[in-house]
């Protein structure tokens, strides 16, 4: 028996309503009621059958342990997402973006299935948002190392929607944290996952923010899905990669003291997982080894994230405020020269006379930093504090910067 839930907003209204951005709204109309709502949908997305291949039969039980076993080049999800941000009530501003997010295997090699991660607007063209201007790649191992499931929190209840041309059982779990100043999360996942393995069943999600001053909202649902056809395919680089597959380090100065800390990630049967710890480089070769006591999410709730985080910075390189002009220069990062924008800024109280030095990649994207984690290209690869002498002179007091990356045979 299906269960009614509050009304939302189309993602178009929620945007208009968001931002106020007046007669330019008057074109993005509500194409469809999403899962969200608790009533049947069609978004014109029925499910795809592979160019030229009949639908794959169904698997049996020897064909692999999970859906992960089964996976075929071209096996696709899309979902329609939209994601705003609103300042506090004092602060100017805000962004929003909406459109279409594609996951897609792209090769299926050994133990691995090679994934894509594309994002465009609703007219198919690439975002203007820096972080969201690429499609970029997640290798993903079939088998797990250790249990992964995680407990989808909140109050359950069973409906059975519509999405992508056909009708699911599904369950929907609503976690309401805004008496405390959290979020509001409503998640809706098909009972079989089916197809839907890519993002563990997902159905519809979304978040809305509470408290602290700022507002916004992040949402994605299923608008297509598509078998694909045997074969391995072609197997892509890790240049832009999401974050599994990749290592990075940063040295951290405190007090005089430095520290590495290395971070990997990695992804297994749907599920990312992620480590941070000190190390020695010079006696630390194998960049990842051990991710028994990696944090684990699951692939939607990195993609869910991945959207909301997005929309920040709108521009590159970021406004820094109080900033002098950006004056470009090159920066070692491990054994690679990098071009670079570093850009002072005043911290603190005005009699203070402390300086903050940020260097930003001058193109993110470049050639130079393939295979840098996705998260890592949009951080300052330099960010130092200095304490200003009167005659000019400065005196670090801390900071942190990129030493080195790479990618590992996940």
């Amino acid at each position: 028996m299906r269960k009614p839930t509050a009304t939302f907003l189309s993602r178009s209204a929620l945007m208009c309503a968001a931002l106020a951005f007046g007669a330019g709204c008057e074109s993005t109309k509500p194409r469809a009621v999403s899962p969200t709502d608790g009533v049947p949908v069609t978004q014109g997305g029925a499910a795809e059958a592979p160019t030229g291949t009949a639908a794959p039969e169904a698997p049996t039980s020897t064909q692999g342990k999970s859906p992960w076993h089964r996976a075929r080049v071209g096996d696709r999800v899309v979902y329609s997402f939209s994601a705003i941000r609103t300042p506090p009530r004092e602060a100017q501003g805000g962004s929003a973006a909406a459109g279409k997010l594609t996951l897609e295997v792209a090769a299926v090699e050994g133990s691995r299935v090679w994934l894509t991660l594309d994002i465009v607007d609703d007219a198919g063209s690439p975002l203007t948002q820096p972080k969201l201007a690429r499609r970029l790649v997640l290798p993903m191992r079939v088998d797990a190392s250790r249990p992964l499931a995680v407990a989808r929190e909140g109050t359950e209840t069973t409906e059975q929607p519509s999405a992508a041309g056909r009708t699911w059982e599904a369950k929907r779990y609503l976690r309401d944290n805004r008496p405390v100043d959290g979020p509001l999360e409503n998640r809706l996942y098909a009972v079989d996952a089916g197809p839907l393995y890519l993002t563990n069943g997902l159905l519809d999600a979304s978040t809305t923010l509470s408290g602290f001053g700022g507002a916004g909202s992040h949402q994605l649902t299923l608008v297509s899905m598509r078998q694909g056809a045997e074969g391995a395919g072609t197997a892509p680089d890790l240049e832009w990669p999401l974050g599994p597959g990749t290592w990075f380090d940063r040295e951290m100065e405190a007090d005089g003291t430095k520290t590495v800390l290395r971070t990997c990630q990695s992804a297994e049967a749907g599920f990312v997982l992620r480590t941070e710890a000190p190390v020695n480089p010079a006696v630390d070769e194998a960049p990842c080894q051990d991710f028994s006591q990696a944090s684990v999410q699951p692939l939607e709730e990195v993609l869910l994230s991945f959207i909301s985080m997005g929309l920040e910075p709108k521009q590159w390189p970021p406004v820094v405020p109080n900033a002098a002009p950006a004056v470009r220069e090159t920066l070692a990062v491990g054994a690679k020269r990098v071009s670079a924008l570093l850009v002072d800024s005043t911290e603190g109280p005005a009699n203070a006379k402390q300086v903050r030095t940020q260097g930003f990649a001058a193109d993110p994207w470049e050639k130079t930093l393939g295979g840098l984690a996705h998260e890592a290209r949009f951080e300052p690869l330099s960010d130092f504090t200095y304490r200003v002498s009167p005659k000019g002179k400065r005196e670090s007091q801390g900071g942190a910067k990129l030493t080195g990356f790479g990618a590992w045979q996940p």
